[in-house]
């Protein structure tokens, strides 16, 4: 895939940008590259990149947030996510890429305009009800979204942004490490995908470094909100290039 020089410019632009949203939020990465990216190119060969990019950033936020991740529940979401993986990338290659976007995106932005007015899980969500959100997450990671759903999931409950930021990246994280050899099964994972990955790397460090400053300046409401504006405002990109 050959890309002009304002092709490169904009994805540049697009790994700075997510790299600051995965810094302050956690979670976001992946869904806001492969959703701009779509916008100027075939997003699907950068997907396996996103991955590797989510595993590079966890080892810079990774300092220190061990004891905020609940773990438990990352275990039990993993299990489900686990189960649906080897699934979701042949069944989002017969139903294709944007019919699968569409329905993730609207889901998804449905459940934001409805944490927008302040409702909340205040039940408490049993294994059984996280292994489900999990199944979620990883039919929908086979589009490279697969922390969306889980995002909205915590997003909904009264966590504190904290243990929300370090779960997204423990979750991520693991999630990827699923996702990259059924990717490279699949002939996804390519020399240029390396390469991309290689070039991306002062990007996504410099955008990580100033998003997790930036965190540490957010009150828990303002998190909170970024967090539920964000997955709405992904939602929306992913809405409108389905329906190119």
């Amino acid at each position: 895939m050959t890309l002009g020089s304002g092709q490169i410019a904009a994805l540049a632009l697009t790994f700075l940008i997510a790299a600051f949203v995965r810094g302050y939020s956690g979670f976001g990465f992946s869904a806001l590259l492969i959703a701009s990216a779509g916008l100027v190119t075939d997003p699907r060969p950068l997907m396996p990149v996103a991955f590797l990019c989510e595993l590079t950033m966890t080892l810079v936020q990774a300092r220190g947030i061990g004891p905020l991740i609940d773990w438990r529940r990352v275990g039990t979401m993993l299990l489900g996510a686990a189960m649906a993986m080897p699934f979701s990338v042949s069944i989002l290659a017969d139903i294709g890429l944007s019919q699968a976007r569409l329905a993730i995106s609207a889901g998804i932005l449905l459940f934001c305009l409805l944490l927008l007015t302040g409702w909340t899980i205040r039940s408490r969500i049993g294994p059984g009800g996280q292994v489900g959100v999990g199944l979620v997450s990883g039919l929908c990671n086979g589009a490279a979204v697969g922390g969306l759903p889980v995002a909205a999931f915590l997003a909904a409950q009264p966590i504190a942004a904290p243990v929300f930021r370090a779960t997204m990246v423990a979750y991520l994280t693991l999630i990827d490490l699923i996702a990259l050899p059924l990717f490279a099964r699949a002939g996804f994972v390519t020399r240029a995908t390396l390469t991309a990955w290689g070039l991306s790397l002062p990007l996504i460090a410099l955008g990580i470094w100033a998003g997790g400053r930036h965190f540490l300046t957010a009150s828990p409401q303002s998190f909170r909100r970024m967090a539920i504006v964000l997955l709405a405002v992904l939602s929306c990109l992913g809405l409108l290039r389905s329906m190119e």
